[in-house]
């Protein structure tokens, strides 16, 4: 299949793109900064450099790509995470989350992409029991949760598009912001990007957890629909 992969350069897009290409995939990844590129196509996919909130753009982007699924692994954080800075980095990855992942599926509608999967985040569920599972309410107290709410809403909701939203566990490991688990319910970029592999051909329209299976999260779902298995981290 030919894969759009926007956010390509980042900690889940760059081993995904050899997990893409092992399974016989063509790829086209995407980056907002053009000395990128280069990193990119030696891991074996087409470097595009476009932003997310340049929505003709992005159409264009994907039309010349003529994918045949679209994975949003699309995130505005910095590479070091600075307390000071916690409301500016919410705020922008909030506003990537809602208007970056408007532009895209309104790009992969207009390419006819009848899949598209997504990244989202699994620590955004409301204070009760454990494990939490995709039909828990979400902490409206929480400061992500608007731009969690549009980005799903998005890629579920768009006429045409079977829509897989893949609730990611807090990352951990090299380039992330945890050398170890920093909470529960983490997870590796190996295992996040194993999962998005899987989700291309697997599972049901809806929302399912991916993080490693110590109670926090009910991966059931996951390892039902999608074959997702925490211990492989794959890379």
């Amino acid at each position: 299949m030919n894969v759009f992969l926007a956010g390509a350069s980042g900690v889940i897009g760059r081993p995904l793109i050899g997990l893409l290409r092992g399974a016989g995939h063509v790829v086209t990844g995407t980056t907002r900064s053009t000395s990128k590129i280069a990193e990119i196509e030696a891991l074996g996919a087409k470097g595009v450099a476009v932003d997310a909130f340049d929505a003709e753009g992005l159409k264009r982007a994907v039309a010349a790509a003529r994918p045949d699924i679209v994975i949003h692994q699309l995130t505005d954080l910095p590479d070091v995470s600075d307390p000071a800075q916690v409301a500016v980095v919410r705020e922008k990855n909030g506003r990537l989350r809602i208007e970056g992942t408007r532009n895209l599926m309104a790009a992969a509608r207009a390419a006819n992409v009848r899949r598209v999967v997504a990244q989202s985040i699994a620590f955004i569920y409301a204070p009760g029991p454990t494990p939490h599972r995709e039909g828990d309410p979400l902490d409206e107290a929480n400061g992500s949760v608007g731009g969690v709410k549009g980005l799903e809403q998005a890629v579920l909701n768009t006429p045409g598009i079977d829509g897989i939203v893949l609730r990611y566990g807090r990352l951990y490991g090299p380039g992330t912001w945890f050398d170890k688990p920093g909470s529960p319910g983490s997870l590796t970029c190996g295992a996040a990007a194993q999962a998005a592999l899987l989700a291309t051909t697997r599972g049901t329209p809806g929302i399912y957890n991916i993080a490693e299976d110590d109670g926090t999260f009910s991966v059931e779902k996951a390892r039902r629909e999608l074959g997702f298995d925490p211990a492989d981290r794959a890379a």
